[in-house]
């Protein structure tokens, strides 16, 4: 579990961010929403539009403090050279999508939150526009949230009605602590 922290020191605003053992426990037990992005290409970037047709799709309206979960086809691939360039990330847009809403917890099954860094790379030699590498994790700095990576077994999840435990450990002043990240559901 990444903290804001893991982000910059600092928000936008100057402001001390959270270190993994700051972050407010009730973060990590709530109601979980999944987004379905397996069928994108990879090295997509999801974009604020994309979250919100999802959301539509499943008839899902976003409380604050949802876990959003992000199924990508990145898990299919552990185990493989594969993992590290499959599926989509989410971009600075789709991250404050979610953020501005309240969502302060997010996880996806990807190596990274952001577009497999290989896609990235090829983006950027074409527009040298620093402001595409990491885009997702630098939302941070705007809005503080959490998130996980390298998650599994999204696809049994419904696409919500399920609640997501992952307390992570607190690693004193830590950017981020281990979690054992668990969906509960009838």
């Amino acid at each position: 579990m990444d903290a804001p922290y893991h982000f910059q020191s600092k928000s936008i605003r100057g402001e001390p961010m959270m270190t993994i053992d700051q972050v407010p426990l009730d973060w990590f037990f709530r109601p979980g929403v999944k987004l379905d992005f397996r069928s994108l290409p990879d090295g997509q970037v999801v974009s604020a539009a994309q979250v919100e047709a999802e959301l539509k799709r499943i008839g899902h309206d976003l409380h604050p403090l949802d876990i959003v979960l992000v199924n990508t086809r990145a898990a299919s691939c552990i185990g493989t050279d594969e993992y590290m360039s499959a599926g989509c990330g989410m971009g600075r847009e789709a991250t404050l999508y979610l953020t501005s809403r309240g969502v302060r917890v997010c996880g996806i099954d990807a190596w990274g939150w952001d577009a497999p860094f290989v896609h990235t790379r090829k983006r950027w030699e074409a527009t040298h526009d620093p402001s595409i590498i990491w885009e997702g994790h630098k939302a941070g700095r705007e809005i503080p949230y959490c998130h996980m990576e390298k998650l599994c077994n999204l696809e049994q999840l419904p696409p919500h009605g399920f609640t997501v435990c992952c307390f992570p450990h607190k690693v004193k002043r830590g950017s981020g602590g281990w979690t054992r990240a668990v969906a509960l559901w009838d």
